[in-house]
């Protein structure tokens, strides 16, 4: 499965980019009596290219979000998107940051109508986060972009090296394991 992750890694990469695939993007072969599970400089290479397109994505679709001028305001938002309601203490874990500047970035926030904040019924102590229906739309929109942008890259490739593709990635975050959701969300990524 690696040679074809890699494949269509490439694939992707090129698509995007505008490349026509060539013997310069060919992996060179693996060196006699090495570990076949151990993946070639290549192999990540090519990984690697791939993750720079999609973090690009993110990126773009973070950037057009203008409501939002900072990238821990979206981390925000999509932590609390994530859920029907959000302490403040387990957003300020989320993002990694430490309680009180949690709740001054929920100020700015909830002055900004993309958050309302009110208190928990059941502990008083607390405060639960909820997003308004502006910051809803923040996150849908943000969403929406990336997903744009993925497709046409996606449209560019044959239905065979989607599938393809698609099995590899797959297989790719099944060996990765668990991801944290502060690494997801840091970038405004959903689990």
């Amino acid at each position: 499965m690696a040679r074809n992750l890699t494949s269509c890694l490439r694939a992707t990469v090129a698509a995007r980019k505008g490349w026509q695939e060539d013997s310069s993007m060919t992996p060179r072969a693996r060196v006699a009596g090495a570990d076949p599970t151990t993946p070639t400089d290549d192999e990540v290479e090519v990984v690697l290219r791939a993750c720079r397109v999609l973090v690009a994505v993110t990126a773009r679709s973070l950037a057009e979000a203008s409501e939002v001028t900072d990238l821990l305001h979206i981390r925000a938002l999509f932590v609390v998107s994530d859920q029907a309601s959000t302490s403040l203490t387990e957003l300020a874990e989320a993002v990694g940051i430490h309680l009180t500047r949690a709740s001054r970035l929920c100020d700015r926030l909830v002055k900004a109508g993309l958050l309302h904040r009110a208190d928990d019924p059941a502990n008083r102590r607390q405060v639960v986060l909820r997003l308004t229906p502006a910051g809803r739309e923040v996150v849908a929109t943000v969403r929406r972009r990336r997903a744009d942008a993925i497709a046409p890259i996606l449209a560019g490739m044959s239905p065979e090296s989607r599938d393809t593709l698609v099995q590899a990635l797959e297989d790719f975050a099944r060996a990765a394991g668990v991801v944290a959701d502060s690494d997801l969300w840091a970038l405004g990524w959903e689990r």
